[in-house]
């Protein structure tokens, strides 16, 4: 069964109990957010922050189309080619964890304890590592993933990380025409959330309870108090506002500050602040919460430019990818930017990538 949610239903107990259990939602071990920004001349602007409790070893790749594809899930597994090209953010080298296709369609991979994926069933199936991928290199479109997905006809297994977490992640989804869709797995079924106005998700809870939390917080002046601990729910409440305060038209005193002078530019400095206010200091710790997790980096993807904007907690400089300057065509090399070693880079660093062997999705076992 698939579910589509378009609007935030019902004012009953559930949600009232729901919203009041937030308030003392523990601790997550991860602590990642995801927000689009819609602005003027068609600006659609993704980012997203990863707080992990450890390094991912995290690299970008560039994947042609045409790419043979094995959902690393056993003998039933399924199988594609890629119809599209992208560039993506791996974890642990097993992993597509964040990215965006040549059509502009952006996935971002977020941790959600609450992710049950089922039984075994007759199903083809995929490891949870490599669905992002599977979407990015299928689907043009936040539509036409929601379409084709909503059938639930693959079923998702996750591995064990290797630092001993299950791979359980809620995905989201967005495009160029500012449509959003976030894909969970609740007790055993596919949830599909999808919306222009579901632009914020953090981790847990699930979807249908973060869009309570935020109405429960829509009475309360925003100027006076929001919420303001690292809780995935009050982050959630927070980054509501403040992406959809930030100016969606060009400031004047903010762009003769800019080296270009460009409502881009501004846009992508907007976004990547909030993305950074939202954020956990570097090795931050707590003698009650052993597992919190540091935010280790964040991106920002540029929709309507094709542009990520890379945002490292260990490196002095933000750079970026004009992703209209990497080859996707079909049998082009695979390449990638390395970044295990501390390589710093600034500016346009898409002429840095190396060609490499892809990596292998970290297998999951279907029984």
């Amino acid at each position: 069964m698939t579910l589509q949610r378009h609007r935030f239903v019902g004012k009953n107990l559930f949600i009232l109990v729901t919203v009041l259990l937030s308030l003392v939602f523990v601790y997550s071990a991860a602590a990642c957010t995801r927000a689009v920004y819609v602005g003027e001349d068609d600006l659609v602007i993704t980012g997203r922050s990863l707080d992990w409790p450890e390094t991912m070893d995290s690299e970008l790749w560039v994947f042609p189309r045409g790419m043979k594809r094995d959902g690393a899930a056993g003998p039933n597994s399924v199988k594609w080619t890629s119809r599209y090209g992208s560039l993506i953010v791996s974890l642990y080298d097993g992993g597509s964890i964040d990215g965006m296709n040549e059509k502009g369609l952006v996935m971002n991979g977020l941790y959600l304890v609450e992710s049950d994926y089922g039984t075994p069933d007759d199903r083809q199936t995929i490891t949870i590592m490599a669905l992002g991928q599977y979407i990015l290199d299928n689907f043009g479109s936040v539509n036409e993933a929601v379409e084709e997905m909503k059938s639930d006809s693959i079923r998702v297994i996750a591995p064990i990380l290797p630092n001993g977490m299950g791979a359980q992640a809620h995905i989201s989804l967005s495009d160029s025409t500012g449509d959003s869709a976030i894909f969970e797995y609740i007790d055993g079924e596919l949830v599909i959330n999808h919306s222009k106005e579901y632009r914020v998700m953090t981790n847990s809870p699930s979807y249908d309870q973060q869009l309570a939390i935020k109405k429960y917080w829509e009475g309360v002046d925003p100027l006076t108090f929001l919420p303001g601990s690292v809780r995935a729910a009050d982050r959630f409440v927070r980054v509501s506002y403040l992406i959809n305060n930030i100016s969606k038209k060009p400031d004047k005193s903010i762009i003769t500050s800019l080296p270009d002078g460009s409502f881009e530019s501004q846009a992508v400095a907007s976004v990547l602040s909030v993305m950074r206010s939202i954020g956990k200091p570097l090795t931050m710790t707590d003698p009650t919460k052993p597992n919190l997790s540091s935010s280790l980096w964040r991106t920002v993807w540029n929709h309507r430019d094709m542009v990520l904007f890379f945002d490292s907690a260990t490196s002095p400089n933000t750079f970026w990818v004009s992703i209209s300057k990497l080859d996707f065509s079909a049998g082009a090399e695979v390449k990638k930017l390395p970044m295990k070693g501390g390589e710093v880079y600034t500016g346009d660093v898409a002429d840095k990538f190396e060609p490499a062997k892809p990596f292998e999705f970290t297998p999951a076992d279907p029984n």
